[in-house]
């Protein structure tokens, strides 16, 4: 065993993992990388299909990247963002700010422009389009999301809201792991061993066609949202908590979504037009909308949309459905993947609510060590020039389209019930028989069998319960990508035994009522 292999197993405890199981072979130790491509300490060499815990965009060892962070090296490393300003953090708060707003500007609006009410009996304001213009950073998912969950409770609490602010998520929410951004959370795996830190806040059924009691439809050898039967039941659901709240006197402060699919919860899309439903009633509510987009941010969710027949610019998954939060958190691919670095962007309303003299005390008393560090800030100006050049648009395209194409062959398995993908994102849920949708129970490693496997075939990944997670960065090419998934297709294989190799036959989307 290499000696870095030990010292590890003698002294590291890593996250997520039960390290009896972890002890108990020599682990894979990474010593470089270069693109997709990792090496370990023995020679070996594997593609990054998961780019790095899904915080890696453009590939390891970017030049740009690299040569951003090195002459910011040659300036300063770390000052306190505490009563002290500094250049790369004032430079990259006004590119965030720009592009998160770049919804409004494509639909040529305003900060005092508004969106036509069409909930009958809501006022016309409750659709304001919100502006993004105050950027508070944080060091990673969690901070950013313990940024906003704060912010919007204190906003509430001082524009006379609600006294006891109130928080609504989704089935199978991962917001995090500090304590509020467990509170969050619905996830028992994950949280129940946390309850009696936590306060309570409240959950709504996820979309989750695979799965939905309200889907009637037959399974297909298709992604669920394509040929689901239902009646969107998931957003009255959401509707009804909202109504019952409110009727209690005490209407809720904020609804928390990641945008267009749920990742720790098994890799869950929304069906289209879901995202865009929820927001009218969260509006019409007059209650906030906290975009949790630490995962899916940064062009994750794939080529832009358009918006008003117009190609869009837009990073960020919300705006897929011409949705703009209240806020919008930020992380994970924040900095390209280099150095922990995150944000958390809100409007001037919500800052205007802290503001007073220094006696009364109004302050938003929360900071980090590292907040807004330039070594941070530095990377993550470089990632957003190479994001927003049109080499970048034109390899995420290609990257969507390959992996598209070559998943194709992997519905021929009958332990895979159901291929979801978002943009540059899939899930792939494993089954005991894609008929019956009946599932492995979590004991048997389904998931981390099969990745595995597919580590022992040079492709690393890293398994959320039964759901294969490919997310690889950006740079991967057309071969690398037919790479990944043949060694998925042999890890099925070795995992469940032979199978078929099948024509892929894909349903159309149905649009429903």
């Amino acid at each position: 065993m290499h000696k870095l292999a030990q010292l590890d197993r003698r002294y590291v405890w890593h996250p997520f993992t039960q390290m009896r199981d972890w002890l108990r072979r020599e682990p894979i130790v990474i010593v470089s990388g270069q693109g997709a491509v990792l090496r370990d300490t023995h020679g070996r060499e594997y593609l990054d299909a998961n780019a790095s815990v899904w915080t890696n965009l453009h590939g390891h060892n970017h030049p740009k990247i690299n040569a951003a962070i090195r002459r910011q090296l040659k300036k300063i490393a770390h000052s306190s963002a505490l009563g002290l300003a500094n250049e790369p953090a004032s430079l990259l708060a006004e590119k965030l700010v720009e592009a998160a707003n770049q919804l409004n500007a494509e639909r040529g609006m305003g900060s005092a422009e508004w969106l036509p009410a069409r909930l009958p009996g809501i006022p016309r304001s409750a659709f304001r389009v919100p502006r993004l213009n105050k950027v508070f950073f944080s060091d990673d998912g969690s901070t950013a999301m313990e940024v906003a969950l704060k912010l919007a409770h204190e906003f509430a609490r001082r524009t006379g809201r609600g006294k006891k602010p109130r928080f609504l998520s989704l089935a199978g929410a991962y917001h995090g792991d500090t304590v509020g951004a467990v509170s969050l959370g619905h996830i028992d795996l994950f949280h129940k061993a946390y309850t009696g830190l936590l306060f309570k806040s409240d959950r709504v059924m996820s979309p989750y066609c695979y799965r939905c009691p309200f889907n009637r439809a037959k399974p297909e050898r298709a992604d669920a949202r394509d040929y689901r039967r239902c009646n969107w039941e998931c957003v009255g659901k959401v509707e009804t908590k909202f109504a019952a709240q409110k009727k209690r006197g005490n209407p809720y402060a904020a609804m928390v979504v990641e945008p267009l699919i749920q990742g720790a919860a098994g890799m869950i899309p929304q069906p289209a037009g879901w995202l865009r439903h929820v927001a009218e009633i969260v509006r019409g509510n007059r209650a906030q909308l906290i975009a949790d987009e630490v995962m899916t941010g940064f062009g994750r969710t794939g080529a832009p949309s358009t918006i008003n027949d117009q190609p869009s610019t837009s990073l960020f998954a919300c705006h897929q459905e011409g949705i703009q939060p209240d806020f919008l958190c930020l992380a994970k691919g924040l900095s390209g993947g280099y150095v922990p670095m995150a944000a958390t962007l809100t409007t001037q309303e919500v800052f205007d609510a802290f503001l007073g003299e220094y006696e009364e005390f109004k302050t938003f008393f929360h900071g980090h060590s590292y907040t807004a560090n330039q070594l941070g800030t530095a990377a993550a100006l470089a990632s957003l020039q190479i994001l927003q050049s049109p080499a970048s648009l034109r390899a995420r395209e290609r990257l969507e389209q390959t992996l598209r194409e070559e998943l194709k062959t992997v519905w021929s398995s009958p332990n895979v019930g159901d291929i979801r993908q978002v943009g540059l994102m899939v899930g792939v849920e494993l089954v005991r028989d894609w008929r019956t949708r009946e599932p492995f129970g979590l004991r048997e490693r389904a998931g981390i069998r099969v990745c595995e496997a597919m580590a022992r075939r040079g492709v690393l990944t890293r398994p959320v319960g039964n759901v294969v997670v490919l997310m690889p960065p950006y740079c991967t090419t057309p071969v690398q990508v037919r790479r990944i998934v043949e060694a998925l297709r042999d890890a099925l294989r070795e995992v469940f035994g032979k199978f078929p190799r099948a024509r892929h036959r894909a349903s159309g989307p149905r649009t429903l009522a």
